[in-house]
C-alpha cells in the first residue's frame, strides 16, 4: 500500500493525501523561490518532521519511564543554501521540564537524537539540537 498520494494543483503547489488517514497536507514554494509561501514548502517539511520524529521518539521513551512530556514544545529553524539551493542547516530547540533528572535528560536527549528522521538526513545538513530545561 502507498503510504501517500499526491497531485500537482498549479501555481507550484501540491497536495498530499496520507492513504492510511486521509489527511492532507499542502505545500507551496516559498516566496524567495517563485511561490505563494501560503503552506509548508517541501524543505519546511522536512526540518518539521524532524522536531516531530524527534519528539515522537522522546514520547515513546517518556511513556516506557512513565514520564508525562504533555505540553513539551519545539521550535525548528530552517537554514537554505542557495548554490545549489537545499537545506544546509536545522535548528531544533525543545522546551521541557525542569524537574526531569539528569539521567532521564540524557535518556530523551539520546532518543531524540538518534531518531529515524536525524539518521536519514544526509549527514551535509547539519542538525543544531537544544534542549531547554525550565518551568
Amino acid at each position: 500500500m502507498h503510504t501517500a498520494t499526491a497531485r500537482y494543483a498549479g501555481h507550484l503547489r501540491t497536495e498530499a493525501t496520507h492513504t492510511a488517514s486521509g489527511n492532507t497536507i499542502l505545500t507551496d514554494a516559498p516566496v524567495d523561490n517563485h511561490g505563494r509561501g501560503e503552506a509548508f514548502s517541501p524543505t519546511d517539511l522536512v526540518s518539521a518532521a524532524l522536531g516531530s520524529c524527534m519528539m515522537t521518539i522522546m514520547g515513546i521513551v517518556a511513556e516506557r519511564l512513565a514520564l508525562d512530556l504533555t505540553g513539551v514544545t519545539y521550535n525548528v529553524v530552517k537554514h537554505m543554501a542557495a548554490d545549489p539551493r537545499r537545506i544546509r542547516q536545522i535548528d531544533v530547540q525543545f522546551q521541557l521540564p525542569a524537574k526531569l533528572s539528569a539521567k532521564e535528560r540524557t535518556v530523551l536527549e539520546n532518543a531524540a537524537r538518534t531518531c529515524p528522521v536525524a539518521l536519514s538526513l544526509n549527514p551535509e545538513i547539519r542538525q543544531e539540537v537544544q534542549f531547554e530545561y525550565a518551568g
